[in-house]
Order: structure tokens, then sequence, then C-alpha cells
């Protein structure tokens, strides 16, 4: 089924401001809350419709990436189309929308009425890449420290099994309801209950090499596909690698950033590398072949007689590729005429012998043609 339009489903027009965008948000987002809508399984895909255009378009970056591209500026896995989207994403950033008017939980959330799962914290890694690796793609092995589950208690904390006991406060439902009166009328709200922190159980007897928490500081070694064409700035996640929970869950996620490595010779413009050349004022005037580096080696490329200081070569293809796209940038090749500061009497005898030759003498005219369209050129 095709995606709808961001813009109608928050009901504003594509010019409409940050602050009309999150007005439309909030009435859509209230008008389709799980809250009011108990048990109404189209209310909830509205709800997350709408939370996934916000997400989009209250960010310039992605805003201006889908006006461009539409809904295929978010395919391929990369990062910003908020269709990943869970509810607990959702109601983690109400706070920011609603102005500090919090929703608590939505009954049922997880779809069956049971306790909320317990989740580790999340890590954060950064992962260096060469423009080789950039180019190729790479496969890196990070060696991660961590919290792992307890190998004594099985993470659960306990010394044994049957060192537990059911909290009284949820009555082993890991849950507690209440009711309360908001702007929309009388709203009820589940939370983990604070007694058992959601577990529904209490230790009686903690386990004494974890201390009664179920994890222990350890290390784990992943490895890591990175696709080609990243850039520094972009993060990836690996789901599942972060840290254990206290006392059981699921592990929380590994988020690695990429930094980029200088290149001795090259400097990275998007997708297009650039390069300095220098080459002797006789090779400028005569003409030459040199060899210029790019990220799969030297090659070899002519400088036709009468090049200029300043002149720019393209090379096609020699750049690096767009992540989640074909093709590759270019390598331009900008041109340094090397000029002397000091030379011999020869040298100067016969360079004031050459500057008497019309062929090195310079048009002064403001109208020197060439000199403009070589400036255009460069735009």
């Amino acid at each position: 089924m095709a995606k709808r339009d961001y813009y109608d489903i928050l009901g504003v027009q594509k010019n409409a401001s940050k602050a009309d965008i999150k007005k439309a948000y909030r009435q859509v987002a209230l008008q389709f809350h799980p809250d009011k809508n108990p048990d109404d399984k189209q209310a909830e895909d509205k709800f997350k419709e709408a939370a996934e255009a916000y997400e989009v378009l209250s960010n310039d970056d992605k805003r201006a990436k889908y006006d461009r591209f539409g809904h295929q500026a978010f395919e391929g896995g990369q990062s910003g189309g908020g269709g990943g989207m869970t509810m607990d994403d959702i109601f983690s950033h109400f706070g920011d929308v609603f102005g500090g008017f919090g929703f608590g939980g939505f009954g049922n959330r997880g779809g069956g009425g049971g306790r909320q799962v317990n989740k580790g914290s999340n890590l954060r890694v950064t992962v260096k890449l060469s423009y080789e690796e950039i180019l190729n793609g790479a496969e890196k092995k990070l060696k991660v420290k961590k919290y792992v589950p307890c190998s004594h208690c099985n993470g659960k904390g306990a010394a044994d099994s049957s060192s537990f006991q059911t909290c009284t406060t949820c009555n082993g439902q890991g849950q507690v309801t209440r009711i309360q009166n908001t702007l929309l009328g009388r709203m009820q709200t589940t939370a983990a209950c604070p007694t058992c922190g959601g577990e529904g159980k209490i230790i009686t007897k903690k386990c004494t090499h974890c201390y009664g928490e179920g994890i222990v500081n350890g290390e784990e070694v992943v490895t890591v596909h990175i696709p080609a064409g990243v850039t520094e700035g972009m993060q990836m996640r690996e789901e599942g690698k972060g840290n254990a929970p206290r006392r059981g869950g699921v592990n929380g996620d590994l988020i690695i950033a990429f930094e980029e490595l200088e290149h001795p010779n090259l400097v990275r413009d998007g997708e297009d590398l650039l390069y300095n050349l220098n080459i002797s004022f006789p090779d400028a005037v005569l003409g030459t072949s040199v060899e210029v580096p790019t990220v799969e080696g030297d090659v070899k490329i002519k400088i036709a007689p009468g090049t200029p200081a300043g002149k720019v070569l393209r090379l096609r293809g020699k750049g690096l590729p767009s992540y989640g796209q074909y093709g590759r940038g270019d390598l331009l090749v900008r041109v340094n005429v090397h000029i002397p500061v000091t030379l011999s009497k020869d040298e100067r005898k016969i360079l004031e012998k050459l500057a008497e030759s019309p062929n090195f003498t310079p048009n002064s005219k403001g109208g020197d043609k060439s000199f403009f369209d070589k400036v255009k050129d460069l735009f």
C-alpha cells in the first residue's frame, strides 16, 4: 500500500511553518491518541502515521530531502524516515510537542496486556574509516565493553530459584494503573510498578556475584558490516548488541558513528575528491604527462600545452559513492604552476629574452575574454 503524503496526513500546506506543523500534529495526535480510542486499530495506525509525518517535517534536513525525493529519500535503509518508529519512540518525544504535558502509557502497548519488557541501555562507539573503506565498504570487528548477564544466576539477580516473592504492590502484574484528570478528560495510564520496577516479583536473597543486579562487566566482539558511501556524521544501529538489562529482558542496541580518516593527498567534498597538482612553468607551457593519486591508486593524465594556473581537470567516476545510490563522484584536479623565487644568471637571461616575445606578453586590455571565460568555467 502506497504511503500517504506527509503534508496531507497533518493537513498542512507544503510551505507551512514549523509552528503550523507542530500545531497540526498536536491536533491529529489528540484526535487519534490510543487512550481516547481504546482497541481501535485504525486510530492507532493514524496516530503512528501522524508521528512519522511530524518526525520528518519537523526536521529541516529530513524535510528538505522529503520535498525533493518524496518517500524514496528514506528507502534503502537510510536513516530518517521514521517508518521503524515504535509506540515507545512516539511517546518519548511527546514532552517536546505538548510542552511538558506528557501522556502516560498506552494501555496494552505491548499487545498482550503484560508488563513492559525490560531493555538494557544503548552503547555508542565511533569507527574511523579510510577513503578506501568508504569506497568499498568494510567489515569491522569491534571489542565492546558492556554489561553482560551474570553467569552465576543467569541474569536473574537471585541466589537461587526460591529466592523470590510476589510483589504485593502490583500483585505480580509488574504494572500499576491510575486514573487522572487531563485536558482531554479522565484518562487511564499504566506505568511500571515502583516497588518491583515492573518485574512483578521481589528478590529475597541476592546473588553474591552480581549483588542482585543480574549483570556484570564484560565484553563482546561485534562484527559490523559497513556499507559503501557512508559519510562522517552518519550512524548505524546494531540491535541487541548493547548492554544487558538488569535481571533479564532484552539487550540495548549498539550505535555506531562514523569518522573519516584524513587522506594524505585527497580532500573529500561530498562524493567528489579534490587534489592540488603542482607542475613547473615549462610543463604548463609545453604540456606533459603526470601521475595523480586516486583512492584506487595512481593514474596518468595529460597536461595540455598552455595549461593556466587554476585550471580544474575533472576525472569522472574517480570520486566516492553516495550511500544508497548508484555511481560515484569525480576527482577534481586543480593545477598549480610553480613559480621559482630564485634564479641563476643563465635562467634570468633566458626568461628576459622570452619576455620580449609576443607569445609571452599578456593581454593587458580589460576585455580579455579568455580570462572571464575561465572564471565562468570555475562556477
